[in-house]
């Protein structure tokens, strides 16, 4: 796969005209490029400028074309608020997309927070401002930096990270002949963005409203080998002929080596937020404990509606991290509320304000589904999961090759009873899925017919493996939570696959239990010893080592 060509350009204020020409001529010298990403006002400053914006914009892709796929960040401005309410209104930007919602033809408006990958590259995202006004538009909300608080905390490093308003404290540490003439850290810099990007650890951050181009030396990140490269961008068309556009072409993290990865230019300063953050986190950690800081990441909002009658207290309050990602790194152990049938509606389109609360403030401007899916069904009733419900789940499910929400384009292979897929977020390079064809929550309790296929499909990813110098690690985790059961085929070099089974008694320890060790001839055989070890009532882990179809096996607990 070629290394993704990448544009970026600071406030745009409505100039389309100037910035595509700009792209368009960049575009024919250095390019093709793949995308534009805009950071800073998008919108125009006054209503003068509108004529030129709307041509670009009305008409399903308007008199003017757009030449590359655009992405902005910068919801605000003159006509801002109509815009966005039509696209927001759009069949088409109905449920949860974190990819874009589209205005027209290349032109996609990056709502809220998210992340999501292009072109092989993960791009995380702070639209809007910070406010405390309660617009619908052109602001950023608390539950908009917790849900990337709660994505940091996923493996993988970020590739881009973009917001409009710059850091507060960027130019800590940094040399002082970069620092532009006249900057002033207070006007257009955000704490919370300081505090975010720490957590974030992104390999490149772009931001704009300073209306200076400022590229500053790599800093080092806190816990993480990498560096970051921060870069303020201009406004299009700007009197000081400040630069607006800048082109990089990074390789994705996800394909790096260690050692790139981990590669340090030789002016790499300190992290100039360690500085910034110290001095809040000081006063934080002594009014909340260590635990009550983390949790305040994983919940989202309380639980007052009737359908959710399960105790008082943390017991209320739903999992962000569970909600919006399908997983949770604290498991059982976790304070807060795993609820499938509550991601299951999130996944459909349902609105959480409306889903929990029983009520949207937002109302006609939220773009988010304000009817319950099966509302008449006991909530009981649905999470037994019999299977007259299955049908409704695999519309929903992202697992079941039946649902609209299936990643499609992410599929290796189709058998009769088990198919292949890449994750969304892999491990390594080559990181394989392994899924039951079948909506079931774990593949131990599917037939023996269906188990022939499963050992077929692994055989043929460990020759694949073999062939490329690496041996496959094989894991599955159960649990009563679980939805849509998945093995996990993770390579490793065959010069460190001797080492696997004493880092995971080591984890094991960390995490108070043991692993029952078994070995096997084949595969059939150890997962037939695996059913005999399972019990729907408690959660289940094994692992499959490669010397000698070694197995690891760990019950969890009731689930």
């Amino acid at each position: 796969m070629s290394t993704p060509r990448i544009l970026l350009c600071g406030d745009v204020l409505g100039r389309l005209n100037q910035l595509f020409k700009r792209v368009q001529s960049v575009n024919k010298s250095a390019g093709p490029f793949d995308a534009l990403f805009c950071v800073g006002q998008f919108f125009p400053d006054s209503a003068e400028q509108l004529e030129e914006f709307t041509d670009y914009i009305e008409g399903g892709g308007g008199r003017s074309q757009i030449p590359l796929p655009t992405y902005f960040i910068g919801d605000y401005g003159v006509a801002a608020p109509k815009v966005l309410s039509t696209a927001s209104r759009n069949s088409a930007n109905l449920g949860f997309k974190m990819d874009g919602f589209k205005i027209c033809d290349n032109l996609f408006w990056l709502r809220g927070s998210g992340k999501f990958t292009l072109h092989g590259l993960s791009v995380v995202y702070l639209s809007g401002r910070q406010s405390s006004n309660g617009q619908h538009f052109g602001t950023y909300s608390q539950d908009d930096v917790d849900a990337l608080r709660a994505l940091a905390e996923e493996p993988g490093v970020v590739d881009l990270f973009l917001t409009n308003e710059w850091p507060s404290g960027v130019t800590n540490r940094a040399s002082a002949s970069d620092i532009p003439a006249g900057f002033l850290d207070t006007t257009g810099s955000d704490s919370s963005v300081s505090e975010l990007v720490a957590e974030i650890k992104p390999r490149y951050h772009f931001a704009g409203t300073k209306g200076v181009f400022y590229a500053r030396e790599p800093y080092s990140n806190v816990d993480a080998v990498h560096v970051t490269r921060f870069f303020g961008l201009a406004m299009v068309g700007n009197k000081d002929k400040q630069k607006f556009i800048h082109a990089i072409s990074p390789t994705p993290a996800s394909t790096m080596s260690a050692a790139e990865i981990s590669m340090k230019p030789p002016n790499t300063t300190l992290s100039p937020y360690t500085l910034v953050v110290d001095k809040t986190a000081l006063e934080e950690v002594t009014k909340r404990s260590t635990a009550s800081v983390s949790d305040s990441q994983y919940w989202r909002y309380d639980v007052s509606h009737k359908r959710h009658k399960s105790g008082s207290g943390e017991g209320n309050k739903l999992c962000f991290k569970f909600i919006y990602s399908g997983s949770c790194p604290r498991g059982e152990k976790c304070n807060f509320q795993h609820d499938m049938d509550a991601r299951e509606q999130y996944l459909g389109g349902v609105c959480l304000d409306f889903l929990i609360k029983g009520k949207c403030e937002r109302g006609p401007d939220c773009n988010f589904k304000h009817n319950l899916q099966n509302e008449g069904e006991s909530h009981s009733r649905r999470r037994r999961g019999s299977e007259n419900d299955n049908g409704n789940r695999s519309k929903e499910c992202w697992f079941c090759l039946s649902s609209p929400n299936v990643e499609s384009h992410l599929i290796i292979s189709i058998g009769e009873f088990y198919y292949c897929a890449l994750p969304k977020g892999p491990l390594v390079q080559d990181h394989v899925l392994v899924i039951p064809i079948e909506h079931a929550p774990c593949t131990l309790s599917l037939t023996q017919q269906s188990n022939s296929e499963l050992v077929k499909f692994q055989n043929s990813l460990k020759l694949y493996y073999k062939n490329r110098g690496k041996e496959a690690i094989l894991f599955e985790w159960i649990s009563k939570r679980s939805s849509h059961a998945n093995i996990q085929v993770v390579p490793v070099p065959s010069t460190k696959a001797a080492a696997v089974q004493d880092i995971c008694n080591l984890a094991a320890e960390k995490l108070g239990f043991k692993f029952v060790v078994m070995k096997f001839n084949n595969s059939s055989d150890g997962r037939e010893w695996l059913r005999t070890q399972f019990d729907r009532n408690y959660s289940f882990f094994y692992v499959e080592l490669t010397e000698g179809s070694s197995r690891l096996a760990e019950h969890a607990g009731e689930g």
